[in-house]
């Protein structure tokens, strides 16, 4: 139906989560109208992102450093005994926004389906249990996922494995609509979700 490069496009941006293939034809069509300079500029954005973004070894956050930790995790004054689990960095950054959160973080980066079945990023999995184990000053682990059938899912699976370590692991609070993502919430409710956890 497209040419070749038309349908090459519109099947790479398929592959981009949430996005179906009249997505994709939008996409790949709103591109084929800008200029050369334009297109090079977009070229140039994702180019840059792949060679100077990298994740952190200790939170798996990105960042875009030369340090060897992204700037939360090197942040001495940030509060050791607060773990928060978020599912992706948008997350994350949602939370981060908010500015009352002064504890670490930990981004499981998986998809939260996966949890429902065996994990697919078993490492992922055994480096958070590592850092909970390892970590004598944790008091308290937040899980900061999203209330819908799959975060639930992910939450219990979470807390399961995590209860061994003798941590107190709670919830966000009230604020939050079930099936909702912290992605979206205002930062009204998900900092009165956070300071609800229980």
């Amino acid at each position: 139906m497209y040419s070749p490069s038309i349908q090459k496009l519109i099947e790479q941006f398929s592959k981009l989560p949430t996005v179906g293939p009249r997505t994709a034809a939008r996409f790949a069509f709103y591109l084929i109208g800008k200029s050369k300079s334009e297109i090079d500029e977009l070229v140039l954005a994702i180019s840059n992102v792949k060679k100077n973004v990298k994740c952190c070894r200790l939170c798996f956050n990105v960042y875009e450093s030369e340090k060897e930790i992204c700037g939360i995790c090197s942040d001495t004054r940030r509060d050791n005994s607060l773990l928060c689990v978020v599912a992706n960095e948008t997350d994350l950054a949602s939370i981060e926004k908010i500015k009352t959160f002064k504890g670490r973080y930990f981004v499981l980066g998986a998809p939260l389906s996966s949890l429902r079945r065996e994990p697919t990023d078993t490492e992922r999995i055994m480096e958070l249990e590592k850092r909970v184990s390892h970590n004598k000053a944790l008091k308290e682990i937040v899980l900061a996922i999203n209330p819908t059938p799959d975060g639930q899912a992910a939450i219990l699976y979470l807390e399961r494995m995590l209860k061994p370590a003798g941590v107190k692991i709670t919830r966000l609070g009230l604020g939050l609509p079930f099936g909702g993502e912290l992605e979206y919430a205002d930062e009204e409710t998900l900092s009165s979700a956070l300071n609800g956890r229980k």
